[in-house]
């Protein structure tokens, strides 16, 4: 039983998670409608699997010519449509390819942030490949900037490996990626959850501040909970996705529900549920739900069932379910967005937190598609 526990990773996270269930049982029940800030961050590869070039751009047109109609179907409480995050790879960039989201990010449908893979890395490589993506991506009209100018951004780490996490050394190399990629412009990591990855942190179901000593391994792992009144502004925030152990129909076991949302593992009403059932929430705004769920949307099988009926059945769910007006409230928002909000909480804004998409950083500039690049 103990090898299973640790083949699953439960022991880094279980004791987290019966801390959140805690405070879930304790917590005063919510007068009025909730407000449900719905996030669909997606690990954006379309070079996955060592595409060529051809087919990495296949990849894009199939979400360039299949979402804007899917959207289009839908709408939230405010009349917009779902918005798609495109954490697209530095490692993997391409000018084409960016110009194609761009045009997707003009027409309201979503936002460009960061994603990266990196293996064996030092902080001073890490802080010039930084500096060269987001270059290159402003230069497509993403991202967002801040106070005179500067680039700002959010971030997921490829193979979850933020700030050098894996047991074996893998996949990153740098101690002090947290405050590294806060220097460098980033404003909210949006990694987790990843169980049952080993680098799952052990605190579950929280909007954080990591503190104590930013710059060593596994930085994230001591945190300080986002709450209404204590603004922070000298870190990245971290936003995690709702995470759970969930009974199957017909079995003994329960399963890992971590918000990936795949082909395999479609977006079915009872994952929707719990999801929202984690109530993952600024401390001292607890009507304000936040659920942010990933997948690998770029290869061919993820995008026909994120671009067809799965992503539809999804859609209609959150729609018909989740906006009534009377119980829910729908918001479909961006990373940008989520983390807007979230900062409007702790800043003690209340009331309908779509007045907040905006809060902290406005809309990327998004340009026309140009053909051009940054130098990456």
């Amino acid at each position: 039983m103990i090898a299973a526990l640790r083949q699953k990773q439960l022991h880094r996270w279980l004791p987290g998670y019966a801390r959140a269930l805690l405070r879930r049982t304790v917590a005063a029940p919510v007068r009025g409608p909730r407000h449900l800030l719905f996030a669909f961050c997606d690990h954006f590869e379309p070079g996955w699997g060592g595409a060529d070039a051809a087919r990495a751009d296949e990849r894009v047109r199939a979400w360039e010519a299949g979402y804007p109609p899917l959207a289009s179907r839908f709408a939230d409480s405010s009349g917009r449509p779902p918005r798609h995050t495109f954490f697209f790879p530095g490692e993997q960039y391409a000018p084409r390819l960016l110009d194609r989201l761009a045009g997707l990010a003009a027409g309201g449908l979503g936002e460009v942030e960061l994603h990266l893979h990196h293996d064996g890395d030092t902080a001073a490589g890490l802080r010039r490949d930084v500096a060269r993506y987001l270059a290159a991506y402003a230069a497509h009209g993403h991202l967002s900037r801040g106070p005179g100018g500067r680039l700002r951004f959010a971030f997921i780490h490829g193979n979850w490996c933020l700030a050098n996490a894996r047991d074996d050394g893998r996949y990153c190399g740098v101690d002090a990626e947290l405050p590294l990629l806060f220097e460098a412009g980033c404003y909210a990591d949006f990694t987790f959850p990843s169980a049952p990855d080993q680098c799952q942190p052990g605190i579950v179901n929280q909007i954080y501040w990591p503190v104590g000593e930013l710059g060593q391994r596994r930085a994230y792992e001591h945190g300080e909970r986002a709450r209404v009144g204590a603004p922070r502004r000298d870190r990245v925030l971290l936003v995690e996705g709702p995470l759970s152990l969930e009974r199957r129909p017909g079995r003994v076991l329960p399963r890992i529900e971590s918000a990936a949302v795949t082909a395999a593992d479609p977006a079915t009403p009872a994952r929707i549920a719990s999801w929202v059932r984690q109530a993952i929430h600024v401390e001292g705004r607890p009507e304000w739900l936040f659920v942010k769920v990933h997948t690998h949307g770029a290869g061919e099988d993820q995008a026909a069932a994120l671009l067809g009926e799965a992503g539809a059945a999804m859609h209609r769910e959150l729609t018909g379910r989740y906006n009534d007006g009377r119980s829910y409230v729908l918001h479909y928002v961006t990373a940008r967005e989520m983390f807007n909000i979230a900062m409007a909480a702790v800043d003690g804004e209340h009331g309908d937190p779509g007045r907040f998409r905006d809060h902290a950083l406005s809309p990327p500039p998004v340009a026309p598609a140009s053909g051009q690049g940054g130098g990456a």
